[in-house]
């Protein structure tokens, strides 16, 4: 674990190096069809949760947010809305338990992670990949880039649904510094030792660490 209070532009530079897990075809193989297949099998509760968010509260299904992606680049990231009041500028404020802008659907979908389910749209798209680092708000990756050494790192993937950190049990909101760059830490090594097996690995053991999860909310 590094923290620093800015990377060096030579750190920086090492994000354009292209990283095996960034370009396997076998990996996004993979993930066209998972994301494929699980759009078609979630439908009639997509249709459902959209439904539920409309008639609770004012406003879009749907929550847009720029976030960073593979070499750094900004993407437009797919959630359902489980907030009254969305957010996308300089200052983000993570969501914390009982949070009041928080709705009655959009708590069970975010315990569920079922507000995460639209980011397949991404996964399609090609803005994201079923396992990877999980993306940050631009103005987290600022934050927290100018904190910690190799944050930048991260971006030598494609964000995912899910990935090492998250098995791990680092997910949900983080209060220190610390506890970011635990979570940098596993996205580094998870790219560092990709592999497709290591993908599968992962995309198995997402669902029982969901329901263990203790800091979603």
């Amino acid at each position: 674990m590094m923290i620093v209070s800015n990377p060096s532009a030579e750190q920086r530079g090492y994000v354009s190096k292209i990283q095996p897990v960034a370009q396997d075809p076998l990996k996004r193989a993979m993930d066209v069809f998972v994301a494929g297949g699980a759009l078609v099998f979630f439908a009639p509760l997509l249709l459902l949760v959209a439904l539920l968010i409309k008639l609770e509260s004012r406003g879009p299904v749907f929550f847009r947010q720029a976030r960073g992606g593979l070499n750094g680049r900004a993407f437009t990231i797919f959630k359902f809305r489980s907030m009254r009041v969305q957010e996308n500028g300089d200052k983000v404020v993570q969501a914390r338990r009982e949070d009041d802008r928080i709705t009655a659907i959009g708590r069970f979908i975010r315990k569920t992670s079922i507000d995460e389910l639209p980011q397949l749209l991404n996964v399609l798209k090609g803005d994201m990949s079923i396992v990877g680092p999980r993306p940050h708000a631009l103005a987290h990756d600022a934050q927290y880039g100018a904190q910690i050494a190799n944050y930048h790192l991260r971006f030598r993937a494609r964000p995912g649904l899910t990935g090492l950190a998250q098995i791990k049990g680092l997910r949900g909101g983080t209060n220190a510094i610390e506890a970011m760059a635990a979570r940098v830490d596993a996205d580094n090594d998870y790219i560092e030792g990709w592999s497709f097996g290591e993908d599968v690995r992962i995309i198995l053991m997402t669902v029982p660490h969901l329901l263990m999860a203790e800091n979603a909310y």
